[in-house]
């Protein structure tokens, strides 16, 4: 009998029961997140853990489900926690005492203000400093209130948060407005705007289907700051002396402080999965063009794990052998 139940607990683990462990996937409200969660999610499946839908919250909720559930048998995580961008946020929830972030997802996720090359070019416009005279600003004018309307980022982003900053910072109150709300209903607006040959001046980041149709360098130019401001009080120079305003960031994988302990398997996999830019930006692009449905992303997903299926093996290779 012994041997009989021995032989049956490596077919209930194959079979995705692991002792009634739940898991449960967090992500914001950004539909091209989903992309990099799926392939999360099919990797845990291939692990043999059954999974729950994703639950779609707050980044700033998704941290404090996380860092409340430290010591949780079953398992909570989000693929896409923005390191530094969100780093206040992390710290809140717990920090590396109550969360798990080892590894990075995606490199070099860059961020920043951008406006159209056209008006960049006629007008010598470097810098977002530059939007402090009211004649360059009113340049980007869009409802006649003669300040320039920037297209910014949701609040509870965290790079809200950057951009009020800099608006002190710069000394651009006065001159500009920080257009807040559901980004891609406002950069819908922004690129109509450019079709119809009008000045644009807006934030955006990469990985992100945005910069494919208003290309940097062709259809628009990066802004620099003169100097770095940031709330978090770092540099944001970069080694070739640029600045941009904004730290380069990393996606990465975290989750609940006990899957250290409780499932190593996990912790192997989340610490050694990555993404590239080009592909995450190639999906994102899928999804603007209306493939946007959660199946679509599932498949997606799917896809990029068949076109990609030795490295993938190679993940949970890794990760079984941790456990």
């Amino acid at each position: 009998m012994k041997k009989i139940l021995l032989g049956i607990i490596p077919l209930l683990l194959a079979g995705g029961l692991y002792a009634g462990v739940k898991v449960t996937p967090l992500k914001s409200s950004i539909a091209e997140e989903s992309f990099q969660t799926y392939i999360v999610i099919d990797a845990l499946k291939e692990l043999g853990y059954s999974v729950e839908p994703i639950k779609e919250v707050a980044y700033t909720v998704a941290y404090q489900t996380i860092g409340q559930n430290s010591d949780s048998d079953d398992v909570y995580f989000m693929a896409d926690s923005w390191d530094p961008l969100q780093d206040s946020m992390f710290a809140k929830a717990g920090g590396d005492k109550k969360l798990y972030r080892k590894g990075v997802y995606v490199k070099n996720s860059a961020q920043g203000y951008l406006i159209d090359k056209k008006t960049a070019d006629k007008y010598h416009i470097k810098y977002i400093n530059d939007l402090k005279d009211p004649k360059i600003a009113k340049l980007f004018d869009a409802n006649g209130d003669g300040k320039a309307d920037l297209t910014g980022c949701n609040p509870g982003w965290g790079c809200e948060k950057v951009i009020e900053h800099q608006l002190d910072a710069f000394g651009l109150r006065n001159t500009v407005t920080d257009n807040q709300g559901q980004y891609s209903a406002i950069i819908a607006d922004t690129i109509t705007r450019y079709k119809q040959g009008k000045p644009i001046l807006y934030y955006t980041w990469t990985p992100y289907w945005v910069s494919g149709i208003l290309v940097p360098g062709k259809d628009t130019t990066w802004l620099q700051v003169t100097h770095s401001a940031h709330p978090s009080g770092k540099s944001t120079k970069l080694a070739n002396g640029m600045d941009f305003g904004f730290n380069v960031n990393n996606q990465r994988i975290v989750a609940n402080k006990s899957v250290a302990t409780k499932h190593k398997d996990i912790a192997k996999l989340f610490a050694i999965m990555k993404l590239s830019v080009n592909d995450v930006s190639s999906e994102n692009m899928l999804v603007s063009k209306g493939q946007n449905k959660n199946e679509d992303m599932k498949k997606h997903a799917k896809i990029w794990i068949s076109q990609n299926r030795a490295t993938f093996d190679k993940w949970i290779q890794e990760a079984k052998a941790a456990k």
